[in-house]
């Protein structure tokens, strides 16, 4: 089950803010106070829903920097997170593209966040933005040391989507949800090919297999395969389907959520029996 001191023991689901593009980056449009302002009524969606915890991210600012972002996005994004804490009471996590790892940790620290997201933890992968040439767990593990942050729980894609794994094709993904534990993750994300892609119902059973560590399904989330996942997860990070036409740039859609959470509700009943 997930983490009993951040959501109890139940299985979750978190609702994905995808920010709008902060201030420096291409896309970027509108004040930084009409940004957090969307942030907050998405997370008042989500929490009016019946979701168990949120998580922001600045997926808007393509194409991402590699392995760190300019203090512009930690303040965009601290500003975000303070004002969606003030909203809701709601688990929140913290995730910065592209694998902007120890910014992620120094922004939910200063929000009060109670995990963040990374990407690259163990091994090396080849990612949208370049090459991950090394893992993340021995200096982010440290920082969050130095900061006095261990109260934040660090959540750990493996073979993360939208990235090339021939680098480690040798290594499976269960040996990479166990390295994944032995460096010191909290809990293991496992996802899809793209963001939307639904995530294999396999992969997910070998890394619930190999690790004894909660297992988040990161991708593709849907009512139509909620009931094949559930089984073997312990958090659902929900996006894409809760938009518009399923499309994670699209603003939220309430219908599409509450279609979630019916699905959900019958689980959490079948499950009661």
């Amino acid at each position: 089950m997930a983490d009993s001191a951040m959501f109890g023991d139940n299985k979750v689901i978190i609702g994905m803010i995808h920010v709008e593009p902060l201030p420096g980056t291409p896309r970027h449009e509108r004040a930084l106070s009409a940004i957090v302002d969307q942030a907050v009524s998405e997370a008042r969606v989500y929490a009016d829903l019946g979701l168990d915890g949120l998580l922001i991210e600045n997926m808007h600012d393509v194409p991402y920097l590699r392995g760190a972002v300019g203090p512009e996005i930690i303040a965009g994004m601290t500003a975000v997170g303070v004002a969606v804490r003030r909203a809701s009471e709601l688990p929140l996590g913290v995730q910065i593209l592209a694998a902007a790892n120890r910014e992620a940790l120094a922004v939910a620290q200063a929000c009060t966040a109670q995990f963040v997201r990374v990407e690259n933890f163990a091994y090396a992968h080849v990612a949208d933005e370049g090459l991950m040439a090394e893992a993340e767990a021995g200096p982010l593990l440290r920082y969050r040391k130095l900061i006095g942050a261990e109260s934040v729980q660090i959540i750990a894609d493996v073979k993360k989507k939208h990235s090339s794994h021939a680098l480690t094709a040798d290594v499976s993904l269960a040996e990479a949800a166990q390295t994944t534990e032995f460096f010191g993750a909290d809990g293991i994300v496992v996802t899809g090919l793209a963001t939307g892609r639904a995530t294999s119902v396999d992969d997910v059973h070998d890394v619930q297999s190999a690790s004894d560590l909660p297992v988040f399904i990161g991708s593709g989330v849907t009512p139509e395969n909620l009931p094949q996942l559930w089984p073997y997860a312990d958090a659902f990070i929900v996006g894409s389907h809760c938009k518009v036409d399923g499309l994670w740039s699209n603003a939220i859609d309430p219908e599409q959520v509450k279609a979630l959470m019916e699905v959900v509700r019958d689980l959490r009943a079948r499950d009661e029996r």
